[in-house]
């Protein structure tokens, strides 16, 4: 990946924070990681900007899908896909409907979702965790009980929830896995959505959201049925549907990105001729998840599980942290062949039978995997 300023400047303050004594942050938060990239976007934005938003819609669109400015600041894509699904989710926060993103397990919608907030508000940190045990207060507001119990219900035993801030504040607030929060606390948000108010019945008063509010939301399609959205509380959002990446070659473009930067963070250090083995990797969780090779001849049983993006980004990962900690430092088919096995068999009685499968009759196969598949045999026996 190209050096750019949020690359730069993380490692700046994490080398500060070393001098220093503090410690540092495994994963800063958005806006702080890519600081530079934000601050440069913003002092050469002279697009109209939605009130309080820190930066114009085409320039939260240019932080997520990545360019070049005039200066040369190199901004760093954050997704990549198709420019108008960015367009179209950054214009939804311009307007008065919440935002939903849907995909399946791994398509980057929580990321997106960070990076929007980080964008548009410079803070991404009002989260709520959907869960079956999240509560009505989550979303709502819950009260000091210290307080309450001493004085009585008033604003000071009040504690807000990151929706109630928001609202307050014109912040944008984050729902993440909303379909697994239970459906009657789901609906918490019809008001807010409709209305944009949240009534304290206790006090008798409302909290109204000012200019510059909005919500997003991200949701599994995997999950539907388990606490599926009202018809009532969908048509509050706008959704936008994020995609597996088209290509094999943009998979392993996100893949090499995530995969530098997590390693920067944990001070791994680049893995040489590693670009192989995550080709090696996205083309084996492609065919898994396609059924099907890529010279379209065999058919292949798929597994259970997803096979996504992210879980790509992790076999790697811990790939590079065997290669750096008991390896020569170099990426290699035995530093991935446990965690793409790992990956693959989540049911150890019908994935192991795909698995084995695939390595007999694709993978034993192949030119120049010789080496992968006597890994993932001996992972096997």
């Amino acid at each position: 990946m190209a050096e750019n300023g949020a690359g730069s400047g993380r490692g700046t303050a994490a080398e500060a924070g070393r001098q220093d004594g503090e410690a540092v942050a495994l994963r800063p938060h958005a806006e702080d990681a890519f600081a530079n990239e934000l601050a440069a976007l913003a002092a050469a934005d002279d697009r109209p900007r939605p009130e309080r938003w820190r930066l114009s819609p085409w320039a939260v669109a240019t932080y997520l899908l990545g360019g070049t400015l005039a200066d040369g600041t190199v901004i760093t894509p954050k997704y990549v896909g198709p420019r108008r699904i960015v367009e179209v989710a950054v214009t939804t926060l311009a307007t008065d409907r919440a935002l939903l993103l849907l995909g399946v397990p791994g398509t980057a919608k929580t990321w997106v979702s960070e990076h929007l907030a980080a964008a548009v508000s410079g803070d991404s940190t009002l989260l709520v965790q959907g869960t079956a045990g999240t509560p009505e207060e989550a979303i709502r507001y819950g009260w000091n009980y210290a307080r309450l119990l001493a004085h009585g219900p008033s604003r000071d035993a009040l504690v807000p929830s990151p929706v109630m801030r928001a609202m307050a504040e014109g912040m944008t607030a984050r729902v993440e896995e909303l379909t697994r929060i239970p459906a009657d606390v789901q609906d918490t948000l019809i008001t807010v959505l409709s209305e944009k108010t949240l009534p304290i019945p206790e006090l008798g008063q409302e909290v109204q959201a000012v200019r510059g509010f909005n919500l997003i939301a991200t949701a599994n399609d995997r999950d539907r049925g388990v606490n599926e959205l009202s018809s009532a509380l969908r048509r509050r959002f706008n959704t936008v549907v994020l995609p597996l990446p088209a290509t094999p070659d943009e998979e392993v473009d996100i893949v090499t990105r995530r995969v530098e930067q997590i390693g920067r963070s944990l001070d791994l250090p680049p893995a040489p001729d590693g670009m192989a083995e995550i080709r090696r990797v996205v083309t084996v969780f492609r065919e898994l998840r396609d059924g099907l090779t890529t010279d379209g001849r065999t058919k292949l049983k798929s597994p259970s599980g997803t096979l996504s993006t992210a879980e790509a980004i992790s076999v790697v990962t811990n790939g590079l942290a065997l290669a750096t900690h008991f390896g020569d430092g170099v990426l290699r088919p035995s530093d991935v062949a446990a965690g793409i096995q790992g990956a693959v068999v989540r049911d150890p009685a019908a994935d192991r039978v795909v698995w084995q499968e695939y390595l007999e009759s694709v993978v034993r196969e192949r030119d120049g995997w010789k080496d992968f598949y006597r890994a993932c045999r001996e992972v096997s026996a």
